[in-house]
């Protein structure tokens, strides 16, 4: 064992050394990412729509090129579909990743070129072992194997020369041949279509492995590990893996969760490390076990910019690299990557921790809030508002989302919030009210929105019963791989959904 560490850290030495330079060199890694891309893209029909070739500084670069959503890539990405070259990035785009649409598409297909998968995708997963191995350098972790939970959307052929599919699936689908002697389950029970199919299959063929650390998104993964403690009668995971060490997760909060996964896997030895690798792009890994927040990675082929969501939604945002960034806003990220993405709106808010090295939070989605009355309430506020009232009442959540009631004649808009509990509140009147107050404090607008009474009431609760949300997505079709539960939104879409299922609608 102590000779397989050897050799990982060995190999994994000159890696850490680039990833400290984060530190010493941001903006010259950040510039160097940049003209790396525009050289590599020069001969394309967008690079030299944009001229590429002729562009000297960020300034310029960012004058001429517009920023961009995913309505404005759409057609590009359907003539790639359709086989056409040459046009975002280099050669032919055969993958794209399917994820949650846009307000007038189901789905959005995201292009995935060689050099994404091998320099971004792949080599943001070795950078995460290659951390953990620092921080943990007696790890039994390569002794056994990785439990993969994959997509709900295998790998379906578009044409003859693209397919598409979750960003898990692809990822399997691409993965060097070797790793199949360290991961489970098979790639074709991975790629099953079918959640509770696949998770069934992954039961029967992984309870008699060495499993040692797994991967994805909490949510599904506390589907897989309760099904599988009912099945086997177990009380802890630990019980049929006993050298699990580590959880690498990624796509929503961990926090609701983390109760639940430490009363099913109670050991002091087991580590939960965060990542954030999106359908674009891999940008940030938990570098820290002591720290929650993510170090952006500057240099897999990812260059970054940064709106302030003070002034989202206006007709000429500021836009910011790395260099204009503070702790103190919110901002909406803008990629340009080696997946021929060009200043990309991706849909995400982050706010920066530390500014040496960069290091950020991910705070909700800038689609996804409740501002119906001014109040600004993003999902962080409700994050951790949600964890000081269940430390408070000694809850635990399952799953939860929020939306506004509106104001009616004689009566005064509010918040509703639908909450399904692992363990529930002694008293729910005061668990909201704890909510509130926690709510008050952390965001000044809906603070002056709730001062007396007068444009917002008190929040209201529906508490749902287990298994409404796994109900919910699975009516939706959205079980599995990258789907998420929306926590906010602006409007009843969701709520109303779920109050009809639950009969109260």
């Amino acid at each position: 064992m102590p000779l397989i560490n050897s050799v990982v850290n060995w190999l994994n030495y000159k890696r850490i050394y680039q990833i400290d330079l984060y530190s010493r060199h941001p903006i010259d890694i950040q510039q160097e990412q940049l003209f790396q891309l525009l050289d590599l893209a020069r001969n394309t029909e967008f690079g030299k729509m944009y001229q590429f070739e002729s562009v000297q500084t960020v300034g310029e670069f960012q004058r001429r090129l517009p920023l961009q959503g995913y309505e404005e890539i759409k057609p590009w990405v359907e003539r790639l579909r359709a086989g056409e070259k040459n046009l975002l990035w280099p050669g032919e785009v055969r993958w794209f990743a399917k994820s949650s649409g846009t307000t007038n598409d189901k789905s959005k297909f995201i292009p995935v070129t060689k050099e994404s998968l091998e320099s971004c995708h792949f080599r943001g997963g070795k950078d995460v072992l290659a951390l953990y191995m620092r921080n943990y350098p007696e790890s039994r972790i390569f002794t056994g194997k990785s439990l993969t939970l994959g997509g709900s959307h295998a790998i379906n052929n578009f044409s003859n020369n693209s397919f598409y599919g979750d960003l898990s699936a692809i990822l399997i689908e691409n993965i060097p041949f070797w790793t199949q002697f360290i991961r489970i389950p098979s790639t074709e029970i991975a790629l099953i279509p079918e959640f509770e199919e696949k998770i069934d299959k992954i039961i029967e063929t992984s309870l008699n492995e060495n499993v040692t650390s797994f991967a994805g998104v909490p949510s599904w993964y506390l589907v897989l590990l309760k099904r599988i403690l009912e099945k086997t009668g177990s009380k802890s995971i630990l019980e049929i893996w006993p050298n699990l060490e580590l959880f690498i997760h990624g796509g929503i909060n961990f926090d609701p969760y983390r109760e639940q996964y430490r009363k099913i896997i109670p050991s002091a030895q087991m580590h939960y490390m965060e990542t954030y690798n999106a359908s674009e792009g891999f940008f940030a890994i938990q570098d820290n076990p002591s720290q929650h927040d993510m170090l952006l990675m500057l240099d897999l082929g990812v260059f970054y910019e940064f709106i302030p969501m003070k002034e989202w939604g206006t007709d000429s945002p500021r836009v910011v690299t790395l260099e204009g960034v503070n702790t103190e806003e919110n901002y909406a990220i803008v990629i340009s990557t080696n997946g021929g993405l060009w200043r990309y709106i991706i849909g995400d808010t982050v706010r920066f921790t530390s500014l040496n090295p960069y290091k950020i939070r991910i705070t909700g989605r800038t689609r996804h809030f409740i501002n119906a009355f001014g109040e600004e309430l993003i999902v962080d506020n409700a994050e951790q508002a949600l964890k000081i009232a269940c430390e408070r009442e000694h809850a635990i959540i399952q799953e939860y989302t929020a939306g506004p009631v509106f104001m009616s004649e004689g009566e005064q808009g509010a918040h509703q919030w639908i909450i399904e509990f692992e363990k529930e509140p002694s008293s729910p009147e005061h668990f909201m009210t704890l909510l509130d107050t926690a709510l008050k404090t952390l965001n000044s607008d809906y603070e002056a929105k709730r001062h007396k009474n007068m444009t917002l009431s008190m929040p209201q609760l529906v508490i749902a019963p287990p298994g409404t949300f796994y109900a919910w997505m699975k009516n939706r079709g959205k079980t599995g791989g990258q789907n998420k539960i929306p926590r906010l939104a602006n409007d009843r879409l969701y709520l109303d959904q779920l109050l009809e299922l639950l009969g109260k609608k």
